[in-house]
């Protein structure tokens, strides 16, 4: 790569923005999880944390942070009860890898023990391929950790979250999917198993939007920007861009939950797009309404497929 990737010449909205904004703020009325249990997978550090620090904000009433790593639960769980003392949150941890099914059936087990109901469930563990140009001289064993993670952890978290036993038939759940840009970027360098695994999934929730109302399970997938972590850090080396700011994903993520996001249902968006420029384009109101596939997953360069013709006797 001779230079940091451009992103903003791929935004949908004339304003692409790098920090929050009022608009998406979680303390916005209209934005509040009150009476709310979160679920963030990947909650520990980074994005994930920032992500449970904006739902109090919010005013969510409990926050559950799932991680692999429980000195970083520690850690985390100390630093969010000593930041928001008196916000009423309860904030609660669990030790949990969702490449393993039996761990994910445990933790949900656990919960459903304790008649807790989670509203909301953000999904953002993940698993990342180590940075190479030829995926054939990896073995299969390195590629399938990501699909198994990336695509059956997530499906296996969504499809418990969704068939909870203590959730009303009425009861509305809130699905938030951390992607990337890499889904939609052709070549995306150095990166294949780690995008194809995402785009996969992706894919899958935008299908599965087609089969569940908003109403039941609203579904948003969203790319959260350009974040200073360890692993962006070792992949631009020296070449370091200009980081989107934490706040802009996180706070991003609660609006994603709100009804204020439900006419994007099953769709894919950027942390970076100004949702109210996005809501008030009529082209883009109108694109939504007539193409199902519009901002999902699929092969780029055609248009919509109809299978009408084959079902015609």
């Amino acid at each position: 790569m001779s230079g940091p990737p451009s992103f903003s010449a791929m935004s949908l909205t004339k304003t692409h923005h790098s920090d929050t904004y009022p608009a998406i703020s979680p303390t916005k009325p209209s934005l509040s999880q009150a009476g709310k249990t979160i679920l963030i997978t990947g909650g520990a550090s980074g994005i994930g944390f920032e992500i449970a620090r904006s739902f109090v904000k919010a005013s969510a009433s409990r926050i559950i942070i799932l991680s692999r790593r429980t000195s970083a639960l520690d850690i985390a769980s100390e630093r969010l009860r000593d930041e928001f003392q008196s916000s009423g949150t309860e904030f609660l941890t669990r030790q949990a890898d969702i490449g393993d099914d039996s761990s994910i059936t445990s933790v949900w087990d656990s919960l459903n023990s304790q008649n807790i109901l989670v509203h909301v469930l953000v999904l953002n563990g993940v698993h990342a391929t180590p940075f190479g140009p030829d995926t054939l001289s990896m073995d299969k064993e390195e590629l399938m950790k990501g699909f198994d993670v990336n695509v059956g952890g997530n499906f296996l978290m969504s499809s418990k979250f969704v068939k909870q036993p203590l959730r009303s038939t009425d009861q509305q759940l809130n699905l938030v999917n951390l992607s990337t840009a890499g889904i939609q970027r052709h070549p995306a360098p150095s990166q294949n198993p780690y995008t194809t695994s995402k785009a996969a999934f992706a894919a899958l929730l935008g299908r599965i939007a087609d089969e569940r109302s908003v109403e039941d399970v609203q579904i948003i997938s969203f790319h959260p920007g350009l974040l200073c972590t360890e692993g962006t850090v070792n992949y631009f080396g020296q070449k370091l861009p200009r980081w989107d700011k934490m706040a802009l994903p996180a706070d991003f993520a609660v609006w994603a939950a709100s009804q204020e996001a439900s006419w994007l249902h099953g769709r894919f968006v950027w942390a970076h797009w100004d949702v109210d420029e996005l809501r008030a384009d009529k082209a883009i109101s109108t694109q939504l309404e007539q193409e199902k596939g519009f901002l999902k997953v699929a092969v780029q360069g055609l248009g919509g497929v109809s299978f009408d013709s084959y079902f015609n006797y």
